[in-house]
């Protein structure tokens, strides 16, 4: 018989494969981390992200490069051994270490991260044609990207709240963009910078003319998108300038606004948090109590119930070689049936003892004729005969009426 036709398999959708810039195996120790641990690495905006292999469209991990970056060619102490090729990437103050394969991929990571970050082709590496071409396509594709999004360091803020923020907020940078109070599309940039333990703060007006952004000094400058707008700022006032990138950083204790009883004022206490259930049997406080062990009560000798008797005593009866019985009661078992198991304690006595009974007086003299007689008639009344049923009521009178004679006579 055919089997039914399965209906044809559809195979499963798989995320696309993210594009980037320049991608391939990198090797990563972070700050925090004991060992170089290897990816798929992939550039794309000023972004680097890391995945477990390069079939996967979803990273990992990822780095955020900045405004500014720093490189190193030192090798570390503890792989002067190693045959790889080792750079480092200094950003907000911490060396992110990378490993290669070859000159050539660490050249081309350099390239690249430049080439998006100062939004320029660098020239001092060493780099063939080709190479050359191709981050100047993804120099297109950068600026093309930063046209139409806004850098991080720009907040929807006022000046007097952008200037709080920096005075707050000195590790998150100190160059914010933010909406000018004039109106329409022009922008303004907040700086500041600390001069003799003085802080000092300084904006600048950057005006919307088109498709370009005119920053508004002595020398005004155009720049063809916001992101140009910032890198103009860094890099003139070499890298004193650093772009305000504010952490979001999450609580770890819960708390609330309480009255203090004394003095009426408001405090902030932390609630207290239940610890954690240990994994052990041990229950812990205030849980389910054990149950009290349940009372043994002795049981009275008269209700114990007999011991086992052997089973070895279970066994057959052996008869030799007498001949067979013939049985008149077929409730007698044969010769060769199994003797049943004595009858148990409990069993005799749960049975009334009957009271014994008194030997019946027997006659002091009887001749032999009368005994046979007697015999006779007894063993006829206990097998009685067909032929003899019939006499059977007449021979006992008879019987009877001579033993009240003799008895008449002996008196």
């Amino acid at each position: 018989m055919a089997s039914a036709l399965s209906p044809p398999r559809v195979p499963k959708h798989k995320g696309a494969l993210p594009s980037h810039y320049y991608e391939s195996f990198l090797e990563k120790k972070g700050p925090h981390d004991q060992d170089y641990k290897k990816f798929w690495a992939g550039l794309q905006g000023c972004t680097l992200y890391f995945y477990n292999s390069n079939r996967d469209s979803q990273h990992v991990e990822k780095l955020v490069l900045g405004a500014s970056v720093k490189f190193t060619h030192e090798v570390p102490w503890e792989s002067s051994g190693d045959p790889g090729i080792y750079f480092g990437l200094f950003l907000r103050n911490q060396l992110i270490k990378f490993k290669v394969e070859s000159l050539e991929s660490r050249e081309m990571w350099k390239g690249f991260i430049l080439t998006v970050v100062e939004l320029r082709v660098p020239s001092n590496l060493t780099l063939l044609p080709g190479h050359l071409y191709m981050m100047a396509e993804a120099l297109a594709k950068e600026e093309a990207r930063r046209a139409l999004e806004l850098p991080s360091c720009f907040l929807k803020v006022s000046r007097l709240d952008a200037q709080l923020l920096l005075e707050r907020y000195p590790d998150c940078g100190n160059l914010l963009l933010r909406p000018s109070g004039d109106g329409g599309d022009d922008v303004s940039v907040t700086t500041l910078q600390t001069f003799n333990g003085t802080s000092v703060v300084r904006h600048y007006k950057v005006k919307r003319e088109g498709p370009k952004y005119v920053i508004d000094v002595e020398e005004p400058f155009s720049c063809a998108s916001l992101d140009s707008v910032v890198n103009y700022f860094v890099s003139h006032t070499n890298n004193a300038l650093v772009p305000f990138l504010l952490e979001e950083d999450y609580e770890k204790v819960l708390g609330h606004v309480e009255a203090d009883k004394e003095n009426g004022e408001s405090v902030w206490v932390a609630s207290s948090t239940p610890a954690a259930p240990s994994p052990g049997p041990t229950l812990a406080l205030g849980g389910p109590k054990k149950l009290p062990p349940l009372p043994i009560t002795p049981v009275a000798s008269q209700d114990r119930s007999p011991p086992l008797l052997n089973q070895d005593e279970n066994y057959m009866i052996p008869f030799g070689d007498n001949p067979a019985a013939n049985y008149m009661n077929g409730d007698v078992p044969p010769p060769s049936r199994l003797v049943p198991k004595p009858r148990t304690l409990a069993e005799v006595q749960a049975k009334p003892l009957k009271p014994p009974v008194a030997p019946k007086p027997e006659p002091k003299v009887l001749n032999s004729a009368l005994a046979k007689k007697l015999a006779v008639g007894s063993m006829q009344t206990l097998f009685p005969t067909t032929g003899e049923a019939c006499g059977l009521a007449d021979l006992t009178a008879e019987l009877e009426e001579k033993l009240q004679r003799r008895q008449a006579l002996e008196h």
